[in-house]
């Protein structure tokens, strides 16, 4: 139990598990309900994290928690971020101090932190399919535990959630699917009349009508028979939206008011008695409860900490600098100024992106797909097919779900489309499943692919230029946050094509650093009098230089912000390799090893990827004679 029980929320204080939650007398939740909001809003005041998103959810996870026997009965999120209220109610509210800190709470559900959390969630459209597999292993293992989708935030724009909602309606799974709708994206048909109907709908006696009907049906003339259900269909579409569900064979109930307990309850406790494939339409208001993100959910969707009187963050970034993603959203508006050819394309990251401007200044231009990554893509080739430029705004961590379209629709047919990389390398608190360290390895082996990596903001700038120049497929990756402060003019100037930069000539070893860490490697170079080579390019690497380079020192050090196998010092040794050109070499960056959260440059230095790491790997790598 928890040790304040005098304090401003009492009865969230004596929680430490679904199991005290279920004790509590149901007319006690909306009490509940409010403390547990105001403990999540005071909490990420001084943490930081998603907030809109669970303020939203408040209502729907005591709901949950209190009709489902959990852990037992599997709860699946979607998406992750969603759920800090129920990782306050499931024994984790005191480690909220400790969110999306070093060795602290992740942002997002994660197995291995509770047995509440049964599914990993770091990305979108998931829950569906793994509730799905989890409800088919209960049948194979004769268990009677049920199991739960919540899937909402834009996530059912998700192309992987219809597909298995076509799954699972085809099936006899025993599966309850909830969209949280928290932007009336599907219907605005919410009150008092739908409450009504989705209780009744719900209950027993609906149910054995629905079934005795079905019984009665089969015993109809074909043609009658089809007759009769298509009209049930119709007369049911008529009040409510669930017509498409009920056509991928779920019984659609809903909507109703999301922060209604009494209702939720209600029909949570009616629906978990039903079996097969039951869809629940929920509809929630993202930031409930705290006016400034009722107000504006978008800009409360992440936040730092802040001041909960006035919303505003306590520790406003230093605007000196624009971040490498305001450098990219100001060039995709000078370069459609140039060129109208130019389309940009986003899959619901306009603003982590950096479009708003450009969604405002050229709005016929601008595509929000939702999320849905893999249409992104091949979006992005039809257009690129047709004569447009198309340059799609996406996280390195998002290309990952559209690695087949890359490769197939766009690479293989050589199209002209500019994938803009935010997010390469390391992004602090959001951890693994956000970390871009992947995108050199998994792009590099792909014909056709250009790869850059920018130093600075003013290389960022000429290597989009020089990627929308290109005709054929392109990557610049950048990461998150400010870089060294080099910031670029108006002009759109392409720098010279597969060409690496020499930045310092000395002694026997050679720096080679693929991207932001340059002005890092700096530091080291000067120290240890050795060559320091910006390389701008993983495909085509400058090979005349590499060579170069190996004839006249004695170790090659390749730095790079991500994962070493596969990556661009990996690229460099396969050109050695070829060439029978015998030379020592070290490759810094991350090992066989997910990045977890916390700070940015706390994790570089975790990493060895700080200026003391980088010299201390060097040293430990050669022998002293080198150095001399």
């Amino acid at each position: 139990m928890g040790d304040n029980v005098n304090s401003n929320w009492p009865l969230l204080e004596s929680i430490d598990s679904p199991k005290d939650l279920r004790n509590i007398p149901e007319n006690q939740l909306p009490a509940l309900a409010q403390q547990l909001r105001a403990y999540l809003l005071k909490s990420l005041s001084s943490t930081g994290g998603h907030l809109s998103a669970g303020l939203g959810t408040v209502e729907l996870t005591i709901a949950l928690h209190y009709v489902f026997n959990t852990p037992e009965d599997r709860l699946v999120w979607d998406v992750g971020h969603q759920t800090y209220p129920h990782k306050i109610l499931t024994g984790r509210r005191e480690k909220m101090k400790s969110l999306r800190q070093k060795g602290g709470l992740a942002g997002f559900p994660k197995r291995s932190e509770s047995e509440y959390d049964t599914f990993g969630t770091g990305h979108s459209s998931t829950s569906i399919s793994a509730a799905l597999g989890m409800s088919i292993a209960a049948q194979q293992t004769g268990s009677n535990r049920k199991t739960v989708a919540i899937i909402g935030d834009g996530a059912l724009t998700g192309g992987m959630a219809f597909e298995a909602l076509n799954h699972a309606g085809d099936s006899d799974a025993d599966l309850l699917v909830i969209l949280n709708d928290n932007d009336m994206s599907i219907s605005e048909n919410v009150g008092g009349l739908n409450n009504h109907l989705t209780r009744i709908l719900s209950g027993q006696l609906a149910s054995s009508v629905r079934e005795g009907g079905k019984r009665l049906l089969d015993h109809f003339p074909g043609g009658m028979r089809e007759l009769a259900s298509r009209a049930e269909e119709h007369v049911k579409g008529m009040v409510a939206p669930g017509t498409l569900f009920e056509e991928l064979g779920f019984n659609y109930f809903g909507p109703v008011d999301g922060h209604d307990l009494d209702t939720l309850v209600t029909t949570l406790a009616n629906l978990s008695h039903q079996k097969g494939p039951r869809f629940l339409h929920v509809v929630t208001k993202k930031g409930k409860g705290y006016f400034p993100a009722e107000d504006d959910p978008g800009k409360y969707h992440g936040v730092s900490s802040f001041d909960t009187s006035t919303g505003e963050s306590k520790n406003k970034p230093d605007k000196t600098s624009p971040s490498f993603t305001e450098i990219f959203g100001r060039w995709l508006c000078d370069m459609a100024a140039e060129d109208e050819r130019l389309v940009g394309i986003t899959p619901a990251m306009r603003e982590g992106s950096g479009l708003v401007e450009f969604s405002k200044k050229f709005p016929q231009r601008y595509f929000d797909v939702g999320i849905a990554e893999q249409h992104a893509v091949t979006l992005a080739a039809g257009m690129a097919c047709d004569g447009l430029k198309p340059v799609v705004a996406i996280y390195s961590t998002f290309l990952q779900r559209a690695y087949d379209q890359l490769i197939h629709d766009v690479a293989l047919q050589n199209l002209p489309v500019v994938f803009a990389l935010d997010r390469a390398g390391i992004v602090g608190a959001d951890g693994p499943t956000h970390t871009g360290a992947y995108d050199i390895s998994f792009l590099r082996c792909i014909p056709n692919m250009v790869i850059m990596t920018p130093a600075d903001e003013s290389e960022t700038r000429a290597m989009l230029t020089t990627a929308f120049l290109h005709d054929g497929p392109t990557a610049v990756r950048y990461p998150r946050g400010t870089g060294a402060g080099k910031i670029p003019g108006k002009e759109l100037k392409a720098i010279d094509f597969g060409k690496a930069c020499r930045c310092r000539d000395g002694k026997k070893i050679a720096l080679l650093v693929f991207g932001p860490l340059l002005e890092t490697a700096r530091e080291v170079a000067d120290k240890l009098d050795a060559t320091l080579i910006n390389m701008r390019f993983v495909k085509p690497l400058d090979e005349s230089l590499i060579s170069a380079i190996a004839k006249n020192h004695e170790l090659i050090v390749t730095i790079e912000e991500n994962a070493i196998a596969g990556g661009a010092g990996s690229a460099v040794s396969e050109y050695l390799d070829a060439q029978s050109i015998n030379i020592n070499t070290l490759h810094l960056g991350f090992p066989d090893e997910y990045v977890e959260q916390g700070g940015q440059q706390e994790m570089l230095s975790n990493w060895g990827l700080d200026a003391k790491g980088l010299l201390q790997s060097i040293l430990h790598h050669v022998d002293d004679e080198l150095l001399i």
